[in-house]
């Protein structure tokens, strides 16, 4: 063992971000998570912390009680659902895990655990974040028999939770992140997802929370597994009480099949604590997120306002107008032009061209370069909307390769917007993807790609085989290169909107399209439960039309401003049907949010509670400054709201609070109203923030109260 860790007989610990970890060795197999809490004290015995998790076997069990480990098997005597599933031809794999060797750093350790006779071999990895405390696990399957190993299942971690409350994540299209609560009974509760992306109704992410836990109460933990592919998280209540959560890749039959010496690594888990709630979780997922997973490149960045042509024009493209609408964008302070679908050669409708990656000649006679020379000289950069992986059936790329579809030859399959998937596992493949995305950067000054993926995985066959792992990884294998030969290019992950989002992707974008839903209400919503996970600046978030696009209803321009405000701000609108006075109003948003950004992407995101559970609230706490949103969403249940109280401000501190255009009512809606609701400035302490809290306007349903809170000087 090296040294440097806290390492007794009895196990290991590993200290971060102000927790301690405290992994015991099992009688046989992988160590078993038996504390994880505030920082421990130098002097804290590990046998005095065995002796306090040794538990009473009860009637009915076998002599040594479930074997709870971090990589549990039904060889040991686990009868819950094992860390490990595979067989060799058919055959049953018994694995009974001895500990061969273990290495503990003091925020780090590997264990190798070892089966001689099955022939299987595990290598756990363990890595505290020292900054955050988030913890990094995978774990390494090794095939040291004689023949083949097919492996069904292999768990990345398998976390013993003191708790039963889950908070898991459903939705659809256009309704992503929708949070779902439960409370653990007997069995097993299981999310899987089969899309071949993270998906919009089962994305990977979990949290598991004592009873009744809140945005800003109760001991919780976070869990993801980064991975873009199929995934299965499970949590199960075993028969002796104990709670197991466990995550993975989903793998087909037969799609990891180990020959003699060969191994398979699960994605990445990433696991987080937090003593207050879902906001402690965020004050330790975001830095890591910006500091780990983005490895600082956003840091000091400004995140660039985007204008995104889809919902101006869809697929009809005139030179013409999109000067006029690159004019119209400049003029409000849109910084990045980007060209979304439509713009590829017999490109008319979703129906056809996908995959033929050059300009239209009908609808750019001259290619794109003249758009993109005025799109630079008004000061803007410019972006194109890419989806790489799909072809549409009608395409010349698919006449001249028909065979470059993923699926099984000779068989019919679905088609999902007239298209289908491309078969990146095959080297000519990713390399005439390839050819075509160089070609056509190095041909333009394009600073950015929105790069999409509209269908899901049918028959995700290749050579005869499962081909979910390995698509997804060619995926990353050509984002990765494209990356290489340009540096300067910024990519977005969209997935039908919030299809694809995941620690994994982002570690080779800039930016999540969190849904193709601007319709204000609802990406309030989706903002606030995709913000556990992920910080404002990866949070792509744009003014929609009056209508808006997927839900039909009509919003105010400072609703549709103000909630593109709190996250990577950008205009998807046909700008030339605005009037004067709403270009006027949204280019005095774009400048606000120009004001913000540097506080609002390098601070915290607090979720704030108000006793209206349709008053969706929250904070962006700088240094300096705050931005504090509060968008009634339902109807008020009463007729006049509550003070919306603020915590974690510095108490003694004096601060500013200054509204941010308060909402105009007729008087018959609101008589007289709060100081603060008049348009006129406050100053108050941390102490009256928190305990009295800030009155909030009569706001109707579609309304927001805005607020910028500013540290005064002593």
């Amino acid at each position: 063992m090296r040294s440097g860790g806290v390492i007794t007989q009895e196990g290991f610990r590993l200290d971060g971000g102000g927790d301690s970890l405290v992994f015991l060795r099992s009688a046989q197999g992988a160590p078993r998570l038996a504390y994880w809490g505030p920082l421990l004290g130098e002097c804290t015995p590990l046998k005095t912390l065995a002796a306090l998790r040794d538990r009473p076997l009860g009637g009915g069990m076998l002599d040594a009680g479930e074997a709870l480990t971090w990589s549990p098997q039904a060889g040991e005597g686990f009868t819950g659902h094992p860390a490990f599933i595979g067989h060799r031809e058919g055959r049953a794999v018994i694995v009974q895990l001895a500990t061969v060797r273990q290495e503990v750093a003091s925020r780090s350790a590997t264990i190798l655990l070892a089966d001689i006779a099955a022939g299987v071999a595990l290598l756990v990895s363990l890595d505290l974040d020292p900054a955050t405390g988030v913890l990094a696990a995978r774990t390494r399957v090794h095939n040291t028999g004689a023949g083949p190993l097919t492996v069904d299942w292999l768990a990345a971690a398998a976390f013993e939770s003191p708790h039963e409350d889950l908070l898991t994540f459903g939705g659809r299209w256009a309704r992503e992140f929708l949070p779902e609560r439960h409370v653990l009974g007997s069995g097993l509760i299981v999310h899987e997802n089969r899309t071949g992306r993270t998906s919009h109704h089962a994305p990977p992410f979990l949290v598991v929370g004592e009873a009744g836990f809140s945005e800003t109460r109760g001991e919780a933990f976070a869990l993801h597994l980064a991975w873009s592919g199929d995934h299965r998280l499970l949590a199960e209540r075993l028969r002796d009480g104990r709670v197991q959560i466990q995550a993975g890749e989903l793998l087909g039959p037969g799609e990891v099949i180990l020959q003699p010496g060969e191994a398979y690594v699960t994605p990445t888990v990433y696991l987080a604590r937090s003593a207050s709630g879902l906001n402690g979780l965020s004050d330790r997922l975001h830095p890591f997120v910006r500091d780990t997973i983005l490895g600082g490149r956003l840091r000091g960045r400004p995140r660039r306002v985007h204008y995104n042509t889809w919902e101006a024009v869809y697929f009809d493209h005139d030179l013409a107008s999109l000067k006029a609408l690159a004019d119209r964008a400049a003029s409000v302070g849109v910084e990045r032009f980007v060209l979304d679908d439509g713009w590829f050669r017999g490109r008319s409708g979703d129906h056809a061209a996908l995959g033929d990656w050059s300009a239209d000649p009908l609808k750019y006679p001259q290619g794109l370069t003249p758009l993109v020379d005025h799109v630079r000289a008004l000061g803007m950069d410019f972006g194109l909307w890419v989806e790489p992986e799909m072809a549409n059936a009608d395409s010349d790329l698919l006449r001249a390769h028909p065979d470059w579809v993923l699926g099984e030859a000779g068989r019919s399959q679905p088609l999902g917007r007239g298209q289908y998937v491309l078969d990146l596992t095959r080297p000519e493949v990713r390399e005439g993807l390839f050819s075509q995305l160089d070609t056509l950067l190095s041909a333009h000054r394009i600073a950015y790609l929105k790069w999409d993926m509209n269908r899901d995985l049918t028959h995700a066959v290749s050579d005869g085989r499962c081909a979910t792992h390995r698509q997804t990884l060619a995926v990353y294998g050509l984002i990765d290169r494209l990356r290489a030969a340009h540096p300067g290019v910024e990519i977005e992950s969209c997935a039908s909107g919030g299809g694809r989002a995941d620690y994994e992707i982002l570690r080779r974008t800039e930016r999540i399209w969190t849904s193709d839903c601007n319709d204000p209400i609802e990406r309030q919503w989706i903002q606030r439960a995709f913000s556990i996970f992920f910080p404002p600046e990866v949070m792509g978030a744009h003014v929609g039309p009056r209508q808006a696009h997927t839900t039909a209803r009509s919003a105010s321009l400072r609703l549709r401003v103000t909630t593109a405000l709190v996250g990577h701000m950008g205009v998807e609108a046909d700008l030339a049907a605005l009037t004067a006075e709403e270009l006027s109003d949204l280019a005095a948003g774009v400048t606000r949010y120009k004001t913000l950004r540097g506080a609002l992407h390098a601070g915290r995101t607090v979720r704030l509670q108000h006793p209206d559970r349709g008053c969706l609230a929250q904070a962006v706490v700088g240094e300096m400054q705050t931005l504090v949103t509060a968008a009634q969403v339902e109807t008020p249940r009463q007729v006049t709201p509550a003070p919306l109280r603020l915590p974690g401000f510095e108490p003694r501190a004096s601060w500013r609070v200054e509204p941010l255009e308060p909402p105009r009512h007729p008087r018959r809606t609101q008589r007289g109203g709060p100081f603060l609701a008049e348009g006129k400035g406050l100053t108050v302490t941390g102490a009256l923030l928190a305990h009295v809290g800030l009155p909030l306007p009569i706001l109707r349903a579609g309304e927001i109260a805005a607020f910028l809170i500013t540290r005064e000087e002593s």
